[in-house]
Formats: structure tokens, C-alpha cells, sequence
């Protein structure tokens, strides 16, 4: 079994490869060269939010080396955030903001980010980091079931962030923030286009969102690539025996890891 660009959600029992490792149950390997295993090695190939990171081209590429990988009767299971719900909330929302419902015009300005941050933004986080700066986030129980136990993560971290040191730990900080931001202003001045060299580099770095999938264009991508009876999933369900119990789409007490997601699951002939 066969898990593709793992991060850090990775089981002993499986293969675990990802660009850059984290831990010596992970092979380091740059999938953008193909997956560095022979033909039908594998009796199970997995990826979580992997695929949306590949340009649309390449995304077919990278399903075809998962096929080639693949037994004759192998499985392939994909993980990719859901563009369907997402559209249906701008609708629905949209409407109710233009009427004046401000708990409709959050949940809109949330669904926005959640529609267009991850493929534009030029610095880690994007827009999305800037929202959890909110003092008060009324719409927090829409995002919680929409993203799941990140709200909570990214809302910690930023309270953490910003708690108040003392007053010399803090002015020394102040100091050390206005000597960078000056060095910085110093460096533009110095080398015309150094900012968009940067972002340049950011937006190479595998944070961007390259493509958002759907039930149908997932399915006819899998299609297009080789693939045969394709099917939609959620984080519990799975033609692969024993699938709840490695906790790669789920949390130890069940609950899904990425709220967001577009389960599928197809098959080599």
C-alpha cells in the first residue's frame, strides 16, 4: 500500500513517500519525476490533498504513474477538497447577503476564500490567516463544520501568537520588527523586482491550489487516466479492507480529518 505526498499523516504498514521527510517511516521523492517504483507494485494506491497542487496537465500525468503502479485489480483512493459545496454555499449565500443577512454575507466572505485563497495567495496562509485575526468570528460554527479541527488549530495558534509578552519583551520585538521592515524597504530599493521574485518562489513552493475537482470531473479524470469504477467515498467507507482502522482520512475518535473533502475511490482492470 502505496501513500503519496503524506505530510505527516503516514501508517507503518504502508509506503509512505512525500517531496521532502519528515520522519524515517517516509521516503523523500519529488512526485512532479513520477512514482520511483516498477509497473503493478502496489495493491493500493492513496493521496489526500495532493492532486490540486498539480496544474491541470500534469494532474493526468501523476493518476497515470498511480495506474502504472497499480496491480491489475488495485485500488486507487483520492482525498481532494470539494468544489461542489462550495459553489452551492456562494450561491446560497450570496442571495442572503444581497438581502442584508450579515450572517449570510460572513458565510459568504468565508466561502470566497475557501473558493479562490489557496489558488492566488502570495504568502503562506493567504487571506484565510488574515481572517482568524478576527477578534470575533461570528460565523466560527459554520467554519468548524466546514474545515473541522483546523478552526480550532488556526484560531489557537494566532491567540498564542499574539498574547502579550512584558514590556521589554515586547519593545525589543518592536525594535527587531522595524529593523527587518526597514532592511526589507532597503533590499526592494536595491534590487528592482526582488518582491515578485519571492512570490515568484512562494507560489512554487506547493502551497498554491493548481486546480478544485468535483464528483464529475474527478470521475472523468480518473477515466481519462485508465481508471474503471470510479466511486464516491466518505472519510469511513472504502474498497480497501480494514480502511477506518489506519486513521489517514479520520481522526482516533473518528471524526473526519478534512471536513472539506471529496472522497473517491477507482480501479485498475
Amino acid at each position: 500500500m502505496l501513500n503519496l505526498g503524506c505530510g505527516t499523516r503516514y501508517h507503518a504498514d504502508w509506503t509512505n513517500i512525500d517531496f521532502k521527510s519528515s520522519d524515517k517511516n517516509v521516503i523523500e521523492a519529488d512526485l512532479n519525476r513520477g512514482i520511483p517504483y516498477p509497473d503493478a507494485h502496489f495493491d493500493v494506491v492513496y493521496h489526500s490533498h495532493v492532486l490540486e497542487h498539480f496544474a491541470r496537465p500534469d494532474a493526468e500525468r501523476f493518476l497515470k504513474e498511480c495506474h502504472r503502479v497499480l496491480k491489475p485489480g488495485g485500488i486507487l483512493r483520492i482525498a481532494v477538497p470539494n468544489l461542489e459545496p462550495i459553489a452551492k454555499n456562494y450561491i446560497a449565500f450570496l442571495d442572503k447577503a444581497l438581502s442584508g443577512d450579515k450572517m449570510a454575507e460572513a458565510n459568504y466572505d468565508w466561502t470566497l476564500l475557501e473558493m479562490y485563497d489557496q489558488c492566488v495567495r502570495n504568502h503562506g496562509g493567504g487571506e484565510m490567516k488574515n481572517y482568524f485575526k478576527q477578534n470575533d468570528i461570528i460565523n466560527k460554527d459554520f467554519i468548524r463544520d466546514r474545515i473541522g479541527y483546523f478552526f480550532d488549530l488556526m484560531t489557537e495558534a494566532h491567540h498564542v501568537r499574539h498574547r502579550l509578552p512584558s514590556w521589554k519583551e515586547n519593545l525589543k520585538k518592536m525594535l527587531f520588527i522595524d529593523k527587518i521592515r526597514k532592511a526589507k524597504q532597503a533590499l526592494k530599493k536595491a534590487i528592482p523586482g526582488l518582491r515578485y521574485r519571492a512570490i515568484g518562489k512562494f507560489r512554487s513552493s506547493g502551497e498554491i491550489h493548481q486546480w478544485m475537482y468535483d464528483r464529475f470531473s474527478l470521475s472523468r479524470l480518473l477515466k481519462d487516466s485508465g481508471f474503471t469504477d470510479a466511486v464516491e467515498r466518505n472519510a469511513l467507507t472504502s474498497f480497501v479492507s480494514g480502511w477506518a482502522g489506519y486513521d489517514l482520512d479520520t481522526e482516533p475518535d473518528g471524526s473526519t480529518y478534512k471536513a472539506d473533502s471529496l472522497f473517491m475511490e477507482a480501479k485498475k482492470q
